[in-house]
């Protein structure tokens, strides 16, 4: 069996990676420093953590379930006890994009995030239907980037994605870059905002009169049918007075030069201000 040594395992993403190694041909090496995470850890899965020391000793993998601004640090505490090729697991692609990663050319750094649950999916099961973030019940797709080390590794890597965040669909291939532009370029940079920008709307016309339910409900269903026609989940077309709506709205809400979110620059400085 394969040793990983998970860094963070009582975390909010740790939390959710344990869970999903159970049962996993992999032997988990549990690695938390605070007494909440341990603690939960405990309760919830009977799972006992143990030290980095031991956990990296004879371990082919190490996973950092850690936020952005501490893998830079993490990895600085245990560099020297690491042995050539091991490989590192980034779950985003931030921290590796900013240089946080040590110049290691003797091991492998492989990054992998979740796509999250499709908005249009085919899920039947409730619980899968509400779990929004995935890896729980419901299925998502993935990214992986082999950023260094033999192509071999990759398929490696891959097959640990999909344990950790299981059930899994689709899994595609990226880049490093890639994935940057990926995030925070178009999730967080452009959807996250525009979809700020809706909900302030809601409150908005609720300022002018209009019920938050009846607000929230209308836009949500809108957001759904215009949604699928936009993104080609149905045959359809908007009417004339749409897209005259769109055609003067955009102007007022976008910037013409608004797609200089993804140049590398921008992108660049993104990943400074999250790491």
């Amino acid at each position: 069996m394969t040793k990983i040594a998970l860094f963070g395992a009582g975390g909010k993403m740790g939390y959710r990676l344990s869970t999903n190694f159970r049962g996993s041909r992999y032997t988990i090496a549990h690695v938390e420093i605070s007494e909440a995470g341990c603690e939960r850890l405990k309760a919830g899965l009977n799972i006992d953590t143990v030290s980095p020391d031991q956990a990296l000793e004879d371990a082919e993998t190490i996973i950092l379930a850690v936020p952005d601004t501490h893998i830079g640090k993490v990895m600085a505490g245990i560099e020297s006890k690491i042995k050539p090729g091991t490989m590192v697991i980034a779950l985003d692609a931030a921290a590796p994009f900013a240089g946080h990663l040590p110049e290691r050319p003797d091991l492998t750094y492989f990054i992998t995030h979740p796509c999250h649950p499709p908005i249009f999916n085919d899920e039947t099961d409730l619980d899968a239907k509400r779990d929004y973030f995935g890896g729980v019940k419901a299925r998502q797709h993935i990214v992986s980037a082999l950023m260094q080390g033999p192509e071999s590794d990759y398929a490696k890597g891959e097959e640990i994605a999909q344990v950790i965040w299981a059930p899994v669909m689709r899994s595609h291939r990226v880049s490093v870059e890639h994935m940057a532009l990926l995030e925070p370029g178009l999730s967080e940079t452009v959807c996250a905002s525009l979809l700020m920008v809706m909900k302030e709307s809601i409150d908005e016309v609720v300022e002018r009169g209009v019920d938050r339910q009846a607000a929230t409900d209308f836009l949500l269903g809108h957001m759904n049918v215009l949604g699928a026609v936009i993104f080609g989940q149905t045959e359809g077309v908007f009417s004339d007075a749409c897209n005259k709506a769109i055609e003067f709205g955009k102007p007022v809400l976008m910037r013409d030069d608004w797609k200089r979110v993804f140049e590398p620059d921008e992108i660049a400085a993104s990943i400074r201000r999250i790491t």
